[in-house]
């Protein structure tokens, strides 16, 4: 009697089968965790925010977020408001924290006057903080910070991130040794011309005591982390001076 199952069409039925159950497994789920992810990466955008703004649970060394449980409430406690700058013109927007930075890079092709430019303004303590987010490439793949400064364009905090930079070398830039180097640097010269900050290997203040210098000490063996962060802060943070220096005239 033929075995039916040793043919080429049933192999063929069989894996079609198995392919559409498998997709739609996967399409079920993915679809059913998608408010779940969506929610995480708000809270995970709220806590970036609030830690380069210096609301965090920093201890003497290690780099710590506010929990969870209570990054909604400080959100809305510290983060008066909201605002999308786009060509010249800046308009409050609660929704500024969507914006996905990497897709809006790429729409823009290269055109500035196209970018969405979050910021995410706060108070604490007495004193107003313009958080930006900025994004650009390491070595291997994606990293992106969240920028503090005051309205003189000073830098007051920073965290930085990454998505595949080598452990104990590129991985470091969210290390504290490293984003607390960047607390006080000036991104403008002194004619008031936007200069960024470098990342240097031949920086001659390895304490880091000269804030007007527009230079940080890089980390041993990541150089092209390093230009990447460098790359970033030039690219991204530049394209908001028009930003501040309408806040320093009105």
């Amino acid at each position: 009697m033929e075995n039916r199952t040793d043919k080429n069409s049933y192999t063929i039925l069989f894996a079609i089968a198995m392919v559409l159950i498998v997709g739609a497994v996967l399409a079920f789920t993915a679809s059913s965790l998608k408010p779940k992810i969506t929610e995480n990466q708000r809270i995970e955008k709220q806590q970036n925010i609030l830690y380069a703004m210096g609301v965090n649970n920093n201890d003497e060394s290690s780099a710590s977020f506010v929990s969870t449980q209570e990054a909604a409430d400080l959100f809305s406690k510290y983060i008066t408001k909201q605002i999308v700058v786009k060509n010249g013109t800046a308009v409050e927007d609660e929704k500024a924290y969507l914006i996905d930075l990497k897709k809006d890079k790429a729409a823009a092709g290269g055109d500035a006057s196209k970018r969405n430019l979050p910021v995410f303004v706060g108070e604490k303590d007495g004193k107003t903080f313009y958080v930006i987010p900025i994004y650009g490439k390491g070595l291997w793949d994606a990293i992106w910070a969240y920028v503090s400064l005051d309205e003189n364009m000073v830098i007051q905090g920073a965290y930085f991130d990454h998505k595949g930079e080598t452990p104990g070398l590129g991985a470091n830039i969210k290390e504290r040794f490293f984003m607390d180097d960047f607390i006080g640097e000036h991104l403008l010269d002194d004619n008031g011309n936007f200069k960024g900050v470098t990342v240097s290997k031949s920086n001659g203040d390895p304490k880091n005591e000269d804030k007007t210098d527009n230079e940080v000490d890089a980390i041993a063996g990541a150089t092209i982390t390093g230009d990447g962060v460098t790359a970033m802060i030039r690219s991204d943070l530049k394209l908001y001076k028009p930003y501040f220096d309408n806040l320093k005239n009105n």
